[in-house]
């Protein structure tokens, strides 16, 4: 069975409470009523008697042989006037010489006098021949000042509470209209309690929040809320993770933080204050790679039958949340992080593999052309010819390997050198290789130099690359010659120095070989330099290459604009720089990264 809604609960406790304050209420203003009443009738009865003491009439009906027939029709007349109940006026003895009932004059008056004995006026309530009275017992002093006489003068509590019921009503009217009003304004409550609540008990809140919590913090992606005003209100430790935020969750756990006072990438902060929708979408953040999902948070109802949400990014907090089933207020953005540092770093060592491998079905395409031609000039009795054939062919592919393993001790730098040094050549593209005798064998961890060298060379390699191959084939174009060079010469780098974003150069002239040059040095003790030069058109004026999404190539499926900003994230990483120039013959990347043990911890 399930139990009744924190909204009925509260209601119900919230009417139990009014109605037992008002009874409280009304029982206090009754008291007060009463005393109150009975305080007025004290005072009434305590001025009527003092003045009837201090009339010399009195006093002088006093000095008569009988005065009761000259005080009770005084006394009765009193009565009337002033809605008193009784007026006795009595002997120091307690004698009776005034009373509405006339068989009670002559006997001993019925109550206090001491007090008024002893000259002091007092009132009080007492049980007499009427019933309890609130009375009023003044002294009637002689010309001595001696006490020859009292005056008592009272009204029933019968006639109190006739007095104190004519404002029943307006008593039980005011409890009643505070029940009446204390039970709306719970209902009101309740009802906001309801459609906030979703009419869920508290037992079953309890249960929400427990899953929430265990939920949020036991994914494995990170997970990041985000309202209408573009202020983030729920992270979970994964986010703040990744995002390099260590206290993101204590943040937010107290108020609400806007998106702008944190310290995020400016793409990434665009997009969760934008209020769009994501798809994995990639993202660099500090020295990590992001695929960012977003999602739009809607009001019950945007959702109904399972339509899809669509708002565009800007309409957040304003906007209406369309769906097949109808329309809702968008509350925000659900937004979930996932770490794709990792899956990043052996795509490239992938695709350099691949390019190397690429590289070799190339040879064994090239190769197999050769030994035909090989086998032709033995078939033509041309040996010797085709001896001396095979033999430069040989030794010119054999000595561009033995060069590169001898410059580079790495093998996995070696091999993606080669592989980048076959693509050139498909691509029609001289590549030149500068490499420094201190060189050696780098400590930098390997993984790092893929990524930098293997993508300033893919961009290098797209940049100068010719565009016959997308001319028309009738146009005579024909692709021009290239190769690989390899120089190990101390002394002979190209002429670069690091620099700051420069404007782009112009086109590259068709006149100009395509040319892409790489430098491996060591500037300094300590410091590896990777330099990568091209003759392409230059970079994009007016834009940091090394933020995600800068690129100066089309669109592809996977996006573009990521290469640069890995090189730029692990330069930052392992606390190194990168500077790029542009000229009007070409562009230049250079990277300088530590090369000692910090840098091996740090990276």
């Amino acid at each position: 069975m399930r139990r009744a809604s924190i909204a009925t609960r509260l209601f119900a406790l919230q009417v139990v409470g009014v109605v037992v304050l008002a009874l409280v209420a009304g029982a206090w203003q009754w008291t007060s009523a009463r005393t109150d009443t009975e305080r007025a009738a004290a005072a009434r009865c305590t001025a009527l008697a003092t003045s009837i003491a201090d009339n010399p009439f009195v006093l002088e009906a006093l000095g008569t042989d009988d005065p009761s027939a000259s005080l009770e029709p005084y006394a009765l007349d009193l009565m009337r006037d002033t809605d008193t109940d009784f007026v006795t006026v009595m002997t120091p003895d307690r004698t009776r010489l005034t009373h509405p009932d006339p068989a009670e004059i002559g006997r001993p008056f019925i109550g206090t006098i001491a007090p008024a004995l002893a000259g002091r006026s007092f009132t009080e309530t007492y049980s007499g021949t009427l019933g309890p009275s609130v009375r009023a017992v003044v002294p009637v002093r002689g010309d001595d000042g001696e006490v020859v006489a009292l005056v008592a003068a009272g009204v029933t509590v019968d006639s109190v509470s006739a007095a104190l019921g004519q404002r029943l009503p307006l008593l039980v009217g005011g409890a009643l209209a505070t029940v009446a009003l204390g039970a709306l304004a719970a209902w009101l409550l309740s009802r906001h309690l309801r459609r906030v609540t979703r009419g869920l008990g508290a037992e079953e809140l309890g249960r929400v929040s427990d899953h929430h919590e265990a939920v949020l913090h036991s994914v494995g992606e990170g997970l990041v809320l985000v309202d209408d005003q573009g202020r983030l209100t729920l992270a979970n430790d994964h986010a703040a993770l990744l995002l390099g935020l260590p206290s993101l969750v204590d943040d937010v756990a107290g108020r609400p933080v806007p998106v702008a006072e944190l310290a995020l990438p400016t793409s990434l902060a665009g997009l969760l204050t934008g209020g769009g929708e994501a798809q994995d979408e990639v993202h660099v953040a500090d020295d990590r790679v992001l695929v960012v999902n977003q999602r739009v948070a809607a009001a019950p109802g945007a959702r109904a039958g399972g339509g899809r949400v669509a708002v565009g990014r800007g309409a957040m907090g304003r906007g209406a949340v369309g769906g097949r089933g109808g329309a809702g207020r968008a509350l925000g953005t659900v937004t979930t992080l996932r770490d794709h540092t990792e899956l990043r770093q052996l795509t490239d060592e992938l695709r350099t593999m691949s390019t190397l491998s690429a590289a070799l079905r190339s040879q064994t395409h090239e190769f197999a052309n050769r030994l035909h031609t090989i086998v032709a000039l033995i078939e033509l009795g041309r040996a010797d010819e085709a001896l001396r054939f095979a033999s430069d062919e040989l030794d010119l592919g054999q000595a561009l390997a033995d060069q590169v393993v001898a410059a580079v001790d790495e093998p996995v730098l070696a091999a993606l050198l080669l592989g980048k040094s076959a693509q050139a050549r498909e691509r029609a593209v001289e590549l030149e290789l500068h490499v420094s005798p201190d060189f050696g064998s780098p400590r930098v961890p390997v993984r790092d130099l893929v990524t930098v060298l293997g993508n300033l060379v893919d961009n290098a390699l797209d940049a100068a690359a010719p565009r016959w191959a997308d001319a028309d084939p009738g146009d005579g174009a024909a692709p021009p010659r290239a190769g690989a060079e390899v120089d190990l010469a101390a002394n002979r780098e190209p002429d670069h120095e690091p620099g700051k974003n420069a404007v782009h150069g112009a086109e590259r002239s068709s006149s100009r070989p395509a040319t892409v040059s790489v430098v491996l040095a060591r500037p300094a003790p300590g410091v590896l330099r990777i330099a990568v030069s091209d003759s392409g058109p230059g970079l994009p004026e007016g834009r940091d290459v090394f933020e995600r999404g800068v690129s100066t190539k089309p669109g592809g499926a996977e996006g573009r604009g990521i290469g640069l900003a890995l090189v730029a994230q692990v330069a930052r990483r392992a606390g190194g720089t990168v500077d790029a120039r542009s000229t009007e013959h070409g562009t230049t990347i250079t990277v300088d990264l530590p090369d000692d043990e910090e840098a091996v911890v740090r990276s």
